[in-house]
């Protein structure tokens, strides 16, 4: 099974906007955004997309287009990013419905829904506590 790199895509590009941003470049191209990624620019649009329905990032067509944070990274958490991109929960239950004659079967749910529920709260408590500013901090601290 594939790991999901949404989020980590949407917080590379917001965090390359933050730095662009701080140097005095207000708008970078899609293309600008993929080369620090290392990905197809129409991947980084699908990504700029969701988060411009949430109102993190503004674009700009016509001449001069391109992409910009939409408020400033302080004020961009983590979570809203996660709420942004994710579109399913982090973990998942079975695609069919277990055997209810089996004890494991029928409880497994149940048992599991819950411990899945406490594991993302703690997961979106940590990300409403962390923004882009905070990433882009670490990025550059880390050589």
């Amino acid at each position: 099974m594939a790991a999901n790199s949404r989020l980590t895509i949407a917080a590379h590009a917001l965090a390359w906007l933050a730095l662009a941003q701080r140097r005095g470049q207000e708008i970078l191209t899609s293309e600008q955004v993929a080369a620090s990624v290392n990905t197809n620019p129409v991947i980084i649009r699908r990504s700029l997309g969701d988060l411009r329905r949430s109102g993190l990032v503004n674009v700009r067509h016509g001449a001069g287009a391109g992409w910009s944070l939409a408020r400033a990274p302080e004020s961009i958490t983590l979570l809203e990013v996660y709420d942004a991109v994710e579109q399913e929960p982090p973990f998942g239950m079975h695609r069919t419905e277990p055997n209810l004659e089996c004890p494991v079967g029928r409880g497994i749910r149940p048992a599991l829904g819950e411990i899945y529920d406490r594991v993302e709260q703690a997961v979106r408590q940590e990300l409403a506590a962390t923004s882009i500013a905070d990433v882009l901090r670490e990025t550059l601290r880390v050589r």
